[in-house]
């Protein structure tokens, strides 16, 4: 009886590896199930580990979930090749931009994720079962994204933490993801956030995705992610009239860096 399920297992296992070799559309949808399911078993043998060593809610649970969600990558086949993780050694809070590509990105993150730092995130991904519970535990700072009013006051309250509790915040400034190898026009949202608590900006940049991941072509393959951290950009002296131009800087930097690490002509 074991022998005939260990054969009928090998049969399944080699029909998919046929399927994925003939099919790019089987291939893209196995693999992202594969990554979903990842996320799910390391949640659930996570948030525990996060409830024993640090008690609940904190940022320090995302030493944690860092260490596991880093080896994500072996499964398939990515590497990062990072540079200037010295310009995250700045003094005191901060807040982080990045460009925001795709459901990959939580494994960039990870990858170069410095100490004390939270992120902001839509509210939607607190439901989502114990990927939200991990989240959650994880300390990432929820916004409404369909309420202004809201999410205005939620990062009034995030300025308020970053000076009080000495740590980073990371947000993505396109406000969805955007995996056409260009950036979409930033939000305002994250710099008037720096401009309050006059701490610096500091970009990070991935290179394009869309060698190896793309939802439309059903392409998901191995692939090498570039990644470098930006100068931190200060605003001490800054006023709310200084926003704009503090945006528009910000992306003419990134779009720039993005255009070079993916080996396109600006």
């Amino acid at each position: 009886m074991e022998l005939g399920w260990l054969l009928w297992g090998a049969a399944v296992l080699l029909l998919l590896h046929v399927l994925m070799e003939l099919s790019p559309a089987v291939n893209f949808v196995l693999r992202i199930g594969f990554y979903y399911l990842l996320f799910v078993v390391c949640s659930v043998l996570t948030a525990p580990v996060c409830l024993l060593v640090n008690g609940g809610r904190t940022v320090k649970n995302m030493k944690i979930i860092k260490t596991v969600v880093k080896t994500f990558k072996y499964f398939f086949g990515l590497r990062f090749e990072v540079k200037g993780l010295e310009n995250f050694k700045v003094e005191g809070p901060a807040i982080i931009v990045s460009n925001h590509q795709s459901i990959l990105d939580m494994m960039g993150l990870m990858e170069v994720l410095p100490d004390d730092c939270v992120q902001v995130a839509k509210r939607e991904l607190m439901y989502t079962g114990t990927v939200g519970l991990i989240i959650y535990l994880g300390g990432v700072i929820f916004i409404n994204r369909k309420s202004t009013t809201s999410a205005k006051m939620v990062m009034a309250d995030v300025a308020k933490t970053m000076t009080a509790d000495n740590v980073k915040v990371w947000v993505y400034p396109e406000g969805t993801r955007n995996c056409t190898g260009d950036l979409l026009p930033f939000k305002k949202g994250a710099f008037h956030l720096a401009v309050q608590a006059q701490v610096p900006v500091i970009p990070v940049v991935y290179s394009s995705f869309t060698t190896f991941y793309n939802p439309k072509k059903n392409l998901f393959t191995s692939g090498k992610i570039k990644v470098e951290v930006l100068p931190p950009i200060e605003t001490k002296g800054l006023t709310s009239d200084d926003v704009s131009d503090l945006t528009d800087r910000c992306f003419c930097t990134m779009r720039e860096t993005l255009f070079r690490l993916s080996g396109r002509p600006s």
